[in-house]
């Protein structure tokens, strides 16, 4: 499957409110997306990964941010754009090996130009319930999804953490993520590496084969137990 047709299914199987995302560590300047927004250079001014990733899911603009665009010492080890210290909550399971990549790139999963090392998805609690159960393999796939849930330093869960263990997580969004990249409170994440996710849209359409939807189903085909004011008399 390519970007779009999992950027369709996605938009089938769970109706997101901000577009999914592809997002692509790249070692070099060739490997930027031509029409890729640099903050430094088109801003005038450096931001977070958190920001970057937001403009992207709201905006739908790619962001490349490179070491000088990034303002967020706690992004700027996620990514080993600088040397992770001992007080930071950047821990190695969350942070690149410093060097190895010079870029952390956004793009809107429709319109990626580049095959991405994530996806990303956005989304409330029933939503990201629906990717859980796909990546679990459904009902009969026992098991569980990877939970990530420090409270702090998301972009390092998305850009290290699922790289580094090549699985699926579900992510609680962090401080930074919700007060500078504008995340809700109802909102989770969900992070794919690529080599998992055919897999993953092919358990969302099995268990929507099974009946597991979103919008969620509820269950109203019975006769309500009405309040007696609600009731119609006998004699009516």
């Amino acid at each position: 499957m390519d970007v779009k047709q999992i950027d369709e299914a996605l938009t089938r199987f769970i109706r997101p409110a901000t577009f999914p995302l592809a997002v692509k560590l790249a070692s070099t300047g060739d490997e930027l997306p031509e029409r890729a927004r640099r903050p430094l250079k088109d801003f005038g001014y450096p931001i977070a990964l958190c920001q970057a990733t937001a403009l992207t899911r709201r905006y739908g603009w790619t962001m490349a941010v490179g070491k000088e665009d990034q303002c967020c010492l706690g992004g700027a080890q996620a990514m080993g754009f600088v040397a992770a210290t001992a007080d930071q909550p950047i821990g190695p399971d969350k942070r690149q090996e410093p060097g190895r990549y010079r870029y952390h790139v956004t793009a809107t999963l429709d319109r990626a130009e580049f095959v991405p090392d994530v996806v990303v998805v956005y989304g409330n609690s029933a939503q990201i319930m629906r990717l859980v159960q796909a990546g679990m393999g459904g009902p009969a796939g026992g098991g569980s999804v990877h939970g990530a849930g420090s409270g702090f330093g998301d972009c390092g869960d998305i850009a290290a953490g699922t790289v580094l263990r090549d699985e699926c997580q579900m992510i609680l969004p962090s401080g930074g993520d919700r007060v500078f990249g504008g995340t809700q409170d109802h909102e989770m994440i969900f992070a794919m590496p690529w080599g998992r996710v055919e897999a993953v849209i092919s358990g969302l359409e099995e268990t929507h084969k099974a009946g597991f939807r979103y919008p969620v189903i509820t269950d109203v085909r019975h006769r309500p137990n009405l309040p007696p004011f609600l009731r119609i008399p006998e004699e009516a």
